[in-house]
């Protein structure tokens, strides 16, 4: 699958579920814009996260501990409160990935739960 995160709709953070465009039971993808001034408030993340930008400049802050990332640049990190905001405005890629921990509580209740039969007419 090919995905121009540039000419993708992006709502704004309280909507930010509709900005989500891949999603399985390990990871979900979404393309975040902030306009000038905007703010992602604090989150704690319990996946891992990158956060790739497209346009724009942001600070991202994990754990208390800003960063700058600008265009073409990827932060990743493991689970951790998380903050970002921008003074110009950004575009980004966002990809959280479950943890291991995570993901084998999906596979073992996947395993442990019974199949639904199908009866037949």
């Amino acid at each position: 699958m090919i995905f121009d995160l540039m000419s993708m709709d992006a709502q704004e953070y309280d909507k930010r579920s509709m900005n989500v465009f891949f999603q399985n039971g390990l990871f979900k993808v979404r393309v975040i814009n902030l306009k000038a001034g905007g703010k992602i408030p604090d989150c704690r993340m319990d996946s891992f996260v990158l956060f790739y930008v497209v346009k724009g400049e942001v600070v991202v802050s994990k754990n208390g501990e800003p960063a700058t990332l600008k265009e073409n640049q990827v932060f990743i990190t493991e689970p951790a409160l998380l903050s970002m905001e921008t003074k110009v405005g950004a575009r980004l890629m966002g990809l959280q990935i479950k943890t291991r921990e995570s993901a084998l509580k999906i596979l073992l209740k996947r395993l442990t739960t019974p199949a639904r039969s199908v009866s037949a007419s």
